[in-house]
């Protein structure tokens, strides 16, 4: 917290010091989303965009939220940061449901904010660096004067190495590049004091060259200022450098969740078993990834989320599906350590299976048994 802010904080009463802070600062309780969309000569549809997810941050957290386009990632990060009101569920700051009217608003964004994805258009084109950090700090911390606006303008530029912090405040947004216009939608997020971040994809839209450098800067705000982030990402080998811990989502479900060590080592339900090993490895031999990419037309589209298919929604593009798959969705199964998992599987005791084969060989051994099929 900056000196500024640090200096104007009133002392805590007695019972406040007390009182024991919720293990969760941010959580989202079986949240989901349906959208209603109009299509050909009036028709109405729904479209279940999340359902039933729960997500939750503890101060100083990195969860990665990890699937491709479409998987509902962004949807439910944008319920977190309550640009879209869950249709079920609730979302719970610092352990109470969060209210709806414009104060409360007001007061939750002091605490959460999302970083989007395009750094583009996540700033004011006809204003200057300085006036788009101005805005977050007159309209979240009133208290503070002119002159103590200019001043913790400059921390925050500085914290983000724009510096000299004087010059890149008189810029306007198109006179930054990619990663110093993220940098400065960091800082302007930073400027009201969050305790969580919501990246959006947050490094998907800058140059490779610049990548770790802003996966580093993410990290020390982590550990010098003890924000939670939840990181939304498609790429599983970014989440593995920068979270603590991974959960995955296909098709508007999460279906696994776990230290990150755990799941990419050892990957406990199909989809995130071909989302790593479909992963790019420095170490794959041209052989290997013809190998790999040999059933890759076999595996479909992710399929329609307005009309989504029973059972478990990954049993259509997956190797080891069993007909239980197909009519019913499986249950969640705790693997310890936090490490859980939706699939038929583990409840039929053929987790082993899963272990002891690549996705590309599963898909290949299936495709033979179909074909050898009368």
């Amino acid at each position: 917290m900056s000196e500024i802010l640090r200096e104007k904080a009133p002392a805590a009463e007695d019972k406040a010091e007390e009182a024991e802070e919720p293990e969760y600062i941010l959580e989202a309780r079986d949240v989901s989303k349906h959208f209603t969309v109009r299509g050909p000569l009036g028709r109405t549809s729904v479209v279940r965009a999340v359902e039933g997810a729960t997500v939750r941050l503890k101060p100083g957290q990195i969860l990665a939220l990890v699937g491709e386009s479409g998987s509902g990632k962004t949807t439910l990060a944008r319920m977190l940061a309550r640009f879209h009101e869950p249709t079920r569920g609730e979302i719970v700051l610092r352990g109470e449901p969060v209210g709806r009217g414009r104060r409360a608003r007001r007061a939750y964004h002091s605490e959460v904010q999302l970083i989007f994805q395009d750094p583009f258009g996540s700033l004011n084109p006809l204003h200057r660096v300085r006036y788009n950090l101005d805005r977050a700090l007159r309209l979240h911390q009133p208290h503070l004067n002119a002159a103590l606006r200019e001043r913790r303008i400059t921390e925050l530029l500085e914290g983000v190495s724009l510096t000299p912090a004087a010059e890149f405040a008189a810029k306007f947004p198109h006179e930054l590049s990619g990663g110093q216009r993220q940098r400065a939608v960091i800082a302007r997020a930073l400027a009201v004091e969050p305790r969580v971040l919501l990246g959006d994809e947050p490094i998907s839209m800058l140059d490779v060259s610049i990548r770790l450098e802003m996966l580093n800067l993410l990290q020390r705000l982590r550990t010098e200022d003890g924000l939670a982030l939840l990181y939304v990402t498609h790429d599983i080998a970014g989440a593995r450098y920068l979270c603590d811990e991974i959960a995955v989502m296909y098709a508007g479900q999460m279906v696994e969740s776990g230290p990150k060590e755990e799941v990419i080592a050892s990957p406990r339900h199909p989809y995130t078993k071909l989302l790593i090993e479909s992963s790019p490895d420095p170490e794959r031999s041209v052989g290997d990834r013809e190998t790999l990419f040999a059933g890759a037309d076999e595996l479909g589209e992710p399929p329609s989320l307005i009309d989504p298919p029973a059972g478990c929604r990954f049993h259509p593009r997956c190797p080891f599906a069993m007909p239980e798959c197909r009519v019913e969705a499986p249950p969640r199964t705790e693997l310890g350590n936090g490490h859980w998992a939706t699939c038929w599987l583990h409840v039929r005791g053929r987790a082993g299976e899963l272990a002891g084969t690549t996705h590309a060989a599963a898909t290949a051994a299936r495709r033979e048994t179909l074909q050898g099929a009368p």
